[in-house]
């Protein structure tokens, strides 16, 4: 048994690639000349043939062709370039990531919804850094959930219901929808708020197509037709559509703030409405007990203050 086990540990390790002759590859595939690669790696030109003759032996695969005294990417090598590629590119963040996480005495991890990031959390961020000025923090966008096991996150912010495979939820706060637009549209709705409300551009966000519909059933206020208008994917796009006077847009009032504060967008008739949904936030099942992720989530709350659900 002991012996099998050993042989398989010898044949991953026979398996997995010296990253100078990954180099190798990726370079002499950019510039197609295996001088021009050996230039660039500070290397000579046999060298670099000998570690892609290598990579060869190891994959079994035939990386280049030579056509008319020049080297071309064989099928194989070009199914294989993207990969290589891919690992390189993580393999140096992975090493940006511990040289930068060295200097610091903490590092933290964060998902987030991409117009949450953007438009709440970072910028507040510089008020957590101040208390914690020892943190290496990192902040990247996941629009859905994933796997804590395969991602190395301590903590993400998540918008649905409270299920997440192996992650623990706890509430941060309710959504709230309210209609938004342009002053010049504001005033319309103020001036004759029965026809404004009847013929109304509504902006919708694909992934709510109903929610305009919900809105007027929870305020008794008829809409020409509540399905009706343009579309769009992301909410920094409704938002834009919104400030640019194309219509009315029923946006959470977290994504706003900015807007609403400088005079870009005004709220119509403070008409709100709570939607079905609520933001939570998610951190592994196998670290819940970490000083810092305890921090930033105790900070996170605080911030929020009641301040999303008004």
């Amino acid at each position: 048994m002991l012996s099998s086990c050993k042989k398989g540990m010898h044949m991953r390790r026979r398996l997995v690639p010296d990253i100078i002759n990954l180099q190798a590859f990726e370079c002499a595939a950019r510039y197609q000349n295996f001088s021009r690669a050996a230039e660039e790696l500070n290397l000579t030109q046999s060298a670099v043939s000998r570690k892609i003759a290598d990579l060869e032996r190891q994959t079994g695969l035939k990386l280049f062709e030579r056509v008319r005294k020049r080297v071309v990417l064989s099928e194989a090598g070009q199914r294989f370039l993207p990969d290589v590629k891919e690992l390189l590119l993580r393999s140096e963040r992975l090493m940006i990531d511990a040289v930068a996480k060295g200097e610091m005495e903490y590092s933290l991890k964060i998902a987030t919804l991409p117009t949450f990031g953007t438009k709440w959390l970072v910028p507040r961020l510089k008020d957590f850094l101040s208390h914690h000025p020892g943190v290496a923090v990192t902040v990247e966008s996941r629009s859905t959930a994933f796997s804590f096991t395969d991602e190395n996150f301590d903590l993400a912010f998540h918008f649905g219901q409270p299920s997440w495979a192996g992650g623990v939820s706890t509430f941060l706060c309710h959504e709230t929808v309210v209609p938004v637009a342009g002053k010049e549209l504001r005033m319309a709705a103020e001036a004759d708020p029965e026809r404004f409300w009847a013929n109304a551009r509504l902006l919708h966000l694909t992934t709510r197509p109903e929610l305009w519909a919900q809105w007027s059933h929870h305020h008794n206020i008829p809409l020409g037709n509540p399905f009706s208008g343009p579309r769009f994917d992301q909410f920094s796009m409704i938002t834009s559509a919104a400030t640019s006077a194309l219509g009315v847009a029923l946006l959470p009032t977290y994504l706003i703030e900015s807007e609403l504060k400088s005079g870009e967008l005004a709220t119509v008739d403070e008409l709100s409405m709570l939607t079905e949904n609520n933001y939570y936030i998610v951190r592994p099942e196998t670290r819940q007990k970490q000083f810092l992720t305890d921090q930033f989530e105790t900070w996170v709350l605080e911030q929020v203050g009641g301040q999303l659900a008004t």
